[in-house]
């Protein structure tokens, strides 16, 4: 049996794992959770970080740089409006157990996998078009699709973040109790 080629191995490794984190995901967006108190924080930190970051590397290309912020700007206020959708139409309940949330399944997943599906799409693509290629993580912010689809994903869950943490506090301020 031969080998594949050298560029096809990263990716007999990292797809499974890709479809495993993505399986858990779309378990994490379906059905009752416990509302986690430093999960949303998470949230809070680690997308507008990753959005700094994102667009820190597109500013850096000296041809498209106003066509790769543009994309990210209007994948965030995407997001944003979708993130609002989604707190509008997300369960809550307050039960002896605890705190616990409901959201809107479709939107997560599909995200998820709308997101998942672009990377897949951009490594297979810079892997296959010149194996001997350097490859980089700027390779990634090249592209305006990818950083709105990014932007997208970041506004939602950065937005879903800000509704869960107002939700609590709304919940377990001194007012809100009989």
């Amino acid at each position: 049996m031969q080998l594949p080629a050298n560029n096809v191995l990263p990716f007999l490794v990292i797809i499974p794992l890709i479809a495993w984190r993505m399986y858990s995901r779309i378990r994490r967006n379906i059905g009752r959770q416990p509302l986690s108190k430093v999960r949303p924080y998470v949230t809070l930190g680690i997308f507008p970080l990753l959005v700094v970051l994102l667009a820190f590397g597109a500013s850096q290309s000296p041809t498209k740089q106003s066509e790769l912020l543009g994309a990210l700007a209007v994948g965030i206020f995407g997001g944003i409006v979708l993130g609002y959708y989604g707190n509008k139409h997300t369960k809550f309940e307050v039960t002896p157990q605890g705190l616990f949330y409901t959201p809107n399944a479709h939107i997560g997943i599909a995200l998820s996998v709308l997101f998942v599906g672009r990377l897949l799409y951009r490594m297979l693509f810079l892997y296959s078009a010149d194996p001997t290629a350097p490859q980089s993580a700027a390779n990634f912010t090249a592209s305006p699709l990818t950083l709105a689809i990014f932007g997208l994903l970041a506004g939602y869950y950065v937005t879903y973040a800000i509704g869960l943490v107002r939700w609590r506090k709304s919940v377990e301020s001194p007012s809100a109790v009989p």
